[in-house]
């Protein structure tokens, strides 16, 4: 391929994923593979804007598939919201001599890279804009999977397993808040996978009378002697309904916040195939010569969609898992 493409720059943006070391590792070594020259952009769009960089090869990113966290560090920018910080952004481009982005993160992400590539192309420059999806909510709306959300998933699995333990010992309720601000894809995975008593999900208006009290009421005349309330942080505060259980059925539940250890760890063999294989089709694009696009994950595909029409796209919420969990815990855990 006679690519125009000499050298590019990588960042990852927004909220840290696992998995977004193993996509860096993937688009260095692929472009430096293929003669593509990298700069690695520190601290998302604001390191864009301000010049922190820092030059990129095949050895500086040994040794990191395995680590959780991201080596470029990660901001979130609202200089770069504005025309005049995405303009900055793009002096720093030509001052570095950037033929194209790769830009790792979640929707917030490539919204700012969409509106970076409108601004160069207004401004007569070249630019291409590659965006990577990584988020633990799994909330992008263009890929079925997104980098991070096995991982978290498991983390807090692991956590909840631990604290069962605990609470089947003194026969309690626990009310786990999960990440999952506006979805409730690993809230509702989660719960699943733990057997929980009840999920939350901002998808599903709350019923809390024949979500939560009735379930408990269920599992108790089963048999059961703990229950397990797994709840999205966008379907309500997990101490308030924890409050709400000790008023309408008499036990008092422990609350547990699990909130950012559900970012960190080492990442799962599927996050880091994923972010590998991502990576990788990133720099096949650039080499294609097309910008403006996002690399999807589509019934296992790795693809790369235009960018405005990717942003356009919404995410059916598998509303028939919540239908499995409500089948599984019909008579307790």
């Amino acid at each position: 391929m006679n690519s125009q493409v000499k050298r590019i720059g990588v960042l990852t943006s927004g909220g840290d994923a696992p998995g977004m070391n193993a996509a860096v590792r993937a688009v260095v070594r692929t472009a430096t593979s293929r003669g593509i020259e990298c700069v690695g952009i520190r601290r998302g769009w604001s390191g864009l804007i301000n010049s922190d960089f820092v030059k990129m090869d095949s050895s500086s990113v040994s040794h990191i598939i395995n680590k959780g966290g991201t080596l470029l560090y990660t901001a979130r920018s609202k200089e770069f919201m504005q025309p005049e910080g995405r303009e900055k952004a793009i002096a720093t481009c030509k001052l570095l001599g950037l033929d194209a982005i790769v830009a790792i993160g979640g929707d917030g992400t490539f919204r700012g890279a969409l509106a970076l590539s409108r601004q160069v192309a207004e401004s007569g420059q070249k630019l291409s804009v590659v965006g990577i999806p990584a988020t633990i909510d799994n909330d992008i709306g263009c890929s079925h999977y997104t980098i991070g959300f096995d991982t978290a998933c498991n983390t807090a699995i692991e956590c909840i397993d631990k604290l069962r333990d605990t609470m089947q010992s003194h026969e309690r309720c626990s009310v786990v808040e999960v990440m999952g601000r506006h979805a409730g894809y690993l809230a509702l995975y989660v719960g699943i996978s733990v057997g929980a008593t009840a999920v939350l999900i901002p998808e599903r208006p709350v019923d809390f009378e024949q979500d939560v009290v009735e379930k408990i009421r269920r599992a108790r005349l089963a048999g059961t002697t703990h229950y397990m309330v797994v709840v999205a942080e966008g379907a309500g505060s997990a101490f308030e309904i924890a409050k709400r259980i000790q008023d309408e059925v008499g036990i008092d539940p422990r609350v547990t916040v699990l909130g950012h250890i559900q970012r960190g760890g080492s990442p799962t063999a599927r996050d880091r195939e994923t972010a590998s294989r991502m990576g990788y089709e990133a720099v096949q694009v650039l080499l294609q010569d097309k910008g403006n696009r996002i690399i999807s994950s589509l019934d296992g595909r790795i693809v790369d969609l235009d960018m405005e029409e990717a942003l356009a796209m919404t995410k059916r919420f598998e509303m028939d898992r919540y239908d499995v969990l409500e089948a599984l815990t019909n008579s307790g855990n």
